[in-house]
């Protein structure tokens, strides 16, 4: 049996530490590089990222480089999406190895289940060795610190799910539904992927793809992501009428609220006070559990605290977004 024609498309900015290790595990997957091609859709980089990926176009014809001036993800996505010609189309991370079967098992799956998009299960690793980056790692493979965010936590069956990393999507996807929305500087994919659903389109993880993503580790650039993150799960509003993330992702916000709203009244009755303190105990009692889940003992002290700034930085990017979209609001009645 022929192997479809596919495309995959690698939006990248500044990525001198990961690009190589990216391209080889692509390079070294079973599909036959005849019936693929690679766009490396660069976001100006400013390091040594494409003097690298020049090494590689002088040995292998079909890997190509797209110009990003506009610098985001959405951009890229849609810069390679228009410059390509394959059946299936992979948008997937540079800050990620895939395994050797990973694109031959997506599209085969895709096949099999007649998805839109199929994507496999993410095992997250630290850029940098040491003790915060074991933390982070164990805090971002959770399901207390990311909910039902399936890919990232593991599945052990098949399952329809809202979104996938890395995904493998068909052609006709973005011929039915558009391209990625530009507004968004974070979550289009989330935004494009509840687009796909409201549409009847169908998402799939399958647990024999696997994929390992080499996630950031330093304690700022951890709350910053967090903080971003959670800017835009709210915030793509403006922009879409909706809120393109799931339940999971307001949970934060929720709790943030609740806090602050508990210490608030706590000034004015003790009850407010006491009830404050419960759900702070409650929620450290389930963040030990989770914490000793893990095994790790050398991790298992801290990682509650983690947890903790996991969640009260995603919350306050959500915060800080709810409100701009409010004054906004407000801004339009005046």
């Amino acid at each position: 049996m022929s192997q479809p024609f596919i495309s995959i498309i690698i939006p990248c900015r500044n990525e001198e530490k990961h690009i190589a290790q990216c391209l080889d595990s692509l390079l070294e997957n079973d599909y036959v590089k005849e019936n693929s091609e690679i766009f490396i859709v660069d976001g100006m980089s400013r390091d040594s990222t494409m003097s690298i990926v020049d090494s590689y176009m002088t040995r292998f014809s079909f890997i190509k480089v797209l110009q990003n001036p506009a610098k985001i993800f959405p951009s890229a996505a849609n810069i390679g999406i228009n410059a390509s010609n394959g059946e299936f189309i992979f948008i997937i991370g540079a800050h990620a190895q895939y395994d050797k079967e990973y694109i031959s098992k997506c599209v085969a799956h895709s096949i099999r289940l007649n998805a839109d998009n199929i994507g496999g299960i993410l095992k997250t690793e630290s850029q940098n060795e040491g003790f915060l980056g074991d933390l982070v790692i164990s805090a971002l493979s959770s399901r207390f610190g990311v909910g039902n965010s399936t890919f990232r936590t593991g599945s052990e069956k098949v399952m329809e799910v809202d979104t996938v990393f890395g995904g493998c999507y068909k052609r006709e996807v973005f011929d039915k539904i558009g391209l990625f929305n530009e507004n968004l500087v974070s979550t289009s994919d989330y935004e494009l992927n509840k687009r796909l659903r409201r549409n009847g389109g169908k998402i799939f993880l399958v647990p024999d793809i696997k994929a390992t993503y080499f996630t950031r580790t330093s304690f700022k650039e951890f709350i910053t992501n967090n903080f971003r993150n959670g800017f835009w799960a709210i915030y793509p509003v403006v922009f879409v009428n909706y809120i393109p993330v799931s339940l999971r992702h307001l949970v934060p916000l929720f709790f943030l609220l609740t806090l602050s709203g508990l210490f608030f009244l706590s000034f004015f009755s003790q009850l407010f006070g006491y009830i404050l303190l419960g759900i702070l105990v409650l929620y450290f009692s389930v963040a030990v559990y989770f914490s000793i889940k893990t095994l790790k003992i050398k991790t298992a002290l801290f990682l509650p605290f983690i947890f903790f700034l996991l969640h009260l930085s995603y919350g306050l990017g959500s915060f800080i977004a709810l409100l701009r979209i409010l004054l906004k609001s407000f801004k339009l009645f005046q």
